[in-house]
Parts: C-alpha cells; sequence; structure tokens
C-alpha cells in the first residue's frame, strides 16, 4: 500500500466530464446534471477518484460553458443548484469527489461586470477589464489576434475605448490588476469550496498575470503572485486537489506552479507533447506531425523534472483535442488493441490519470466532410482568418477533420439504441455514426473490451506503490515505434512496454533490463506470465513485474488481487 500521509489526489485516477455531451436525462438533446448522477455508477465501477466537471455556470454557451455569465448559477439546460448538490452527495457516496471548472481569465460578455463596465467609466466594474483608447483613426490599439479569429480589441460604442478580449469578443479578459476583482474571485472559490467541492482545474491560469502593454501575455510578470494570492485566500488548509491548465508552461518553469514549497497549485496540465505534433505554421488546423521519439523525450523531461517534488497529470485527450484512437494509432481494425495501449503507457507513469469521456470504450474521431458539421467557435473562427489569408478549404478541413475539439464533444454512446442512449430526442450534436458498434453497453459486456483493460490499469495504480510513488527510466528513447520504461521503487520493478507501429517490430538484442519478469497485461491474446517478447505484433502493449526470485512477494499478491480473472 502507498503511504498513508500520500495526498488523496495521487493515487486517484480523475475521469473528465464535458456535460453537455455525456447524459441527457429529460430528453431535449443536452447532457445535463441528473444525467450525470444516472451514470456514476459506470464511474465507480471504473475505479474513478474525482470527477473534472468542465463548465455548468449560467452561460449563453457561445463557448459552450467557458463564457461564464454568472458564477452562482446552474446553467438551466444542465439544471439546478439542487441538482448539482445532488451530484456532489451521490458522487462522494460512491467515494468519488467532484473538481469544478474554474475559468477566470474571462468571463461573458453578457456578465453583469460587463454589462456595468460597458455603461460608464466610472463604475467600478470598469476596472474589471482592460480598455484602451483607439488610435487616432479609430483603428484598435495594436495589431494583436485572438484566438479564435479577429482582432483581440472588441470596440464598445457606448464607452468610446477598446476591451481585450484574448479569445473573442464574447469573453472579455478580466483584470487581474484590479485588487476588487480578485476579491470577488476568491469569494466565489470560497463559496463553492464551502459546498463541499473537491478543488478545482483552473483553465488557462498562466493568463492571469498579462501585460497588455509590453504583450506578454503567457505567464505573465504578476501571474505567480496572484496565484500565491489565491491560494492564501482559497486553497491553504484544505483537502482538495488544483490542477492549473497552461499551454506555455516547460519542464523548466513547472515547479514554479507546483513545487511544494511554492504555495499555489498541486499539478498542472502541460501541453508540449501535444504541440509537438502540430504544425508550425497551422496549429492544429495543419496535419498531424507525431513523431514517437520527439513524444517520448517531452515525456521523459518530464517526468525528469517533476520526479522529486511538484507532480504530473497524464492524459491521452481532453475536450479541446481529437480522440487518442484517431490522433496517435489506429482507429480501425486495431481501434481497440491502440486503446488499450495508449492507455497502458500513459497511465502507468508517474502522475495523476485524467481519462477524458468515452476514451475508456475507445471512441474515434468523428470524421466530418463539411465545414457545416462543426460546431465549435474556434473551428469556425480559425476558417474565416485562413480564408481570409487565402487558405485552401480542402486543407483546412482535412487539418480540422483530424484535430478540431469538435472530436472530443459528440456524444457519449452509451447503447446501439437509437440516439446511442445519450438522449431520447436528436442530440443538440450529431453523433458519431459508428455508436452502434462503439458504445458502452457493447464494450462493458466484452471480457477483453476497452473498458475492462482500463478497469484493470486503474487497479493495479492502487495496488502497486511503484505505480505512484517509484522512480520512472525512459528506455530505447530514439526507437521509431516502441515506448518503453522501467518504474522502480525499492526491489520492487514494473516494465512497461507499447508499440505505436501497425507492423510487426522486433527489438533489438538486449535491448530491455535483465529481471525476473511476470507478465501482469497484454493486449494480444491470453498469455500468462511468459517472457518479454522479442517481436512484437501491431500495437502491442505490455506490463511486466520484476518479482525477483519469488511470485509470492507481497507485491505480486497486491497485483494478483487487482487483476481478477
Amino acid at each position: 500500500m502507498t503511504d498513508s500521509n500520500t495526498p488523496w489526489w495521487k493515487t486517484a485516477t480523475g475521469y473528465q466530464i464535458y456535460p453537455r455531451s455525456f447524459c441527457d436525462s429529460n430528453g431535449d438533446g443536452i447532457g445535463d446534471i441528473p444525467g450525470i448522477v444516472s451514470r456514476l455508477d459506470h464511474l465507480a465501477d471504473l475505479g474513478i477518484g474525482f470527477v473534472w466537471l468542465s463548465p455548468v455556470y449560467a452561460s449563453p454557451m457561445r463557448d459552450n460553458g467557458y463564457d461564464i455569465a454568472d458564477y452562482y448559477a446552474i446553467a438551466p439546460e444542465f439544471g439546478t443548484l439542487d441538482d448539482f448538490d445532488a451530484l456532489v452527495a451521490e458522487a462522494a457516496a460512491r467515494q468519488i469527489r467532484i473538481v469544478m471548472d474554474l475559468v477566470v481569465n474571462h468571463c461573458s460578455s453578457d456578465h453583469t461586470w460587463f454589462r456595468k463596465a460597458c455603461e460608464s467609466r466610472d463604475c467600478p466594474e470598469h476596472e474589471y477589464f482592460y480598455w484602451r483608447d483607439p488610435r487616432p483613426d479609430g483603428s484598435p490599439p495594436d495589431d494583436q489576434r485572438a484566438c479564435f479569429g479577429g482582432s483581440a480589441w472588441h470596440w464598445v460604442p457606448a464607452i468610446g475605448r477598446y476591451c481585450y478580449c484574448h479569445f473573442g469578443p464574447q469573453q472579455p479578459d478580466l483584470n487581474w490588476h484590479n485588487p476588487a476583482l480578485r476579491t470577488e474571485i476568491y469569494n466565489m472559490m470560497n463559496w463553492w469550496l464551502d459546498r463541499g467541492i473537491g478543488g478545482f482545474r483552473m483553465d488557462v491560469i498562466e493568463l492571469v498575470g498579462k501585460d497588455i502593454d509590453a504583450r506578454h501575455y503567457y505567464e505573465g510578470p504578476d501571474m505567480h503572485r496572484f496565484i500565491q494570492e489565491m491560494h492564501r485566500e482559497c486553497l491553504a488548509g484544505r483537502d482538495i486537489v488544483t490542477i492549473g491548465e497552461s499551454w506555455s508552461v516547460t519542464p523548466g518553469t513547472a515547479l514554479d506552479y507546483c513545487g511544494r514549497d511554492r504555495g499555489e497549485l498541486n499539478m498542472v496540465f502541460s501541453f508540449n507533447h501535444i504541440q509537438a505534433a502540430w504544425d508550425p505554421a497551422k496549429g492544429r488546423f495543419g496535419p498531424n506531425l507525431f513523431d514517437l521519439p520527439t513524444h517520448k523525450k517531452i515525456l521523459a523531461d518530464w517526468q525528469s523534472a517533476l520526479a522529486e517534488d511538484g507532480w504530473n497529470s497524464l492524459y491521452l485527450s481532453n475536450h479541446d483535442l481529437p480522440r487518442p484512437v484517431s490522433h496517435y494509432a489506429d482507429d480501425g481494425v486495431h481501434r481497440v488493441r491502440s486503446a488499450k495501449m495508449l492507455a497502458a503507457v500513459t497511465y502507468l507513469m508517474k502522475g495523476t490519470p485524467f481519462i477524458f469521456q468515452g476514451e475508456e470504450i475507445g471512441m474515434t474521431n468523428a470524421r466530418f466532410e463539411r465545414l457545416d458539421q462543426f460546431q465549435d467557435i474556434e473551428t469556425l473562427g480559425q476558417f474565416r482568418e485562413v480564408m481570409a489569408a487565402g487558405g485552401s478549404v480542402e486543407e483546412f478541413l482535412a487539418g480540422a477533420n483530424a484535430n478540431a475539439r469538435d472530436h472530443a464533444r459528440t456524444p457519449v454512446q452509451w447503447t446501439a439504441d437509437t440516439w446511442a442512449g445519450f438522449s431520447t430526442s436528436e442530440p443538440w450534436m450529431a453523433l458519431n455514426p459508428n455508436y452502434r458498434e462503439i458504445n458502452v453497453a457493447a464494450d462493458r459486456a466484452d471480457p477483453d473490451g476497452v473498458f475492462a483493460w482500463y478497469r484493470k490499469l486503474v487497479r493495479l495504480r492502487r495496488a502497486l506503490p511503484v505505480v505512484v510513488e517509484g522512480t520512472f527510466e525512459m528506455l530505447l528513447p530514439e526507437h521509431p515505434s516502441v515506448l518503453c520504461y522501467v518504474r522502480t521503487l525499492g526491489p520492487t520493478r514494473l516494465l512497461v512496454l507499447g508499440s505505436y507501429s501497425a507492423d510487426p517490430v522486433t527489438l533489438p538484442p538486449a535491448a530491455l533490463p535483465e529481471g525476473n519478469w511476470d507478465l501482469l497485461l497484454t493486449n494480444v491474446g491470453d498469455i500468462a506470465h511468459v517472457a518479454i517478447p522479442t517481436s512484437l505484433p501491431p500495437f502491442f502493449a505490455g506490463v511486466w513485474l520484476d518479482v525477483s526470485a519469488r511470485k509470492t512477494t507481497p507485491t505480486r499478491q497486491a497485483a494478483e488481487s487487482a487483476l481478477p480473472s
């Protein structure tokens, strides 16, 4: 067993729910909070310890809830505050905590703060946002572009000034340099924490300390000062988990966020390995440039950087990313094997796993064919940018079809019934047509399905301290098709091996360490306690325990209890 002083979030497995697409309880085609409650047993059976819940606050939903109009209210399409309290209670009854999404770099343009700010330069709320005067010709103060397309500056005629909107005009940035605003945010956070939530995942927290005039937006000069103040005012002394999202953090800066003496966060979501597969010029809407040696180096650098301090977050996908089997491996004939391989090599590293809804059954990209099938505000905004620059419709659609955020947002496929068991009416977003073959009911009925594999991995993490606390060593770092590493804790060693190739792969002689390796898991056939193979079939995954001289060690017994036949 792991040390009793180990924080709960180091041994728990997280699960992200995108509420609009998880489960609809009232037949309006939109997922909701009672729908989540109805599926909690699925998560409990999987072994989930906490849920990261994407925003359920009141919102006009121009960015599917990441544009918040009232931080104290639940969006009517998702339910009520009583429904939310019921979710927290029902989850707790299953030893699951609810972690909320904290979106405080920006709010909705419908928020009362912004409405008041647009009425008068003299009201207190005006200073909750970033304003700049136009140039003499009336144009924006600079040429900064918004992430979702267009100028980052939104003209407000009633005020005669421009407001800074990093993502788009529907999401004005909050001015964290205003102390009154920060107090408002901290009061709101404490209100939710006092309701019994398990912590916060903090959306683009890297942006809160920006310097607009210096165009220093990411990891700005005041970011850490503000996060430390947040910690003092809201987080310190509470038994919660905090995860900051940062697209700029690197192994060299990670401990500034989550080092044990920093008084900031428990961990960060980093995206170095994600961005490495993006085209330098076209970003996520360019071709998929995934390269395994590059990927492995980034993962190893992060494991090394946080080996003794801080903590890693481990994930394959989220609401902003494509489905992993489609992005990294094979979503066709080898879909199930691919899903198992990717999960094994990712979630047995050192860190806390975050499973995204539908991943546990190997859901795939949707293969959109037309622009009108996309709903995401980023995709549509970037399409306009690309077209204005003379880009190709076909090339853009090919990139979006591979990497757009919509792929993660198609409704969860629960059954083969009409509307995939997600709803009793047409969902808000088109289902992936493969739901009749790929769904929770069918996968869970298969003892060799993806769900069963994920369940074993989660149990293995809980049973073996080496998975939580062991050191990490990447093997074969330059191999183009194989990801392999060893975890070590005292005399216990765990070896994890996965092939990213659709073709058989032969390992080089003496490539792997010597030891009395006893097989725990493999995604190919029913092989019991065999040596490490030198020839790997397509998308092979294997996990071995070095039992030294005896198979009856407590570690072996723990592993066996975690992996029932």
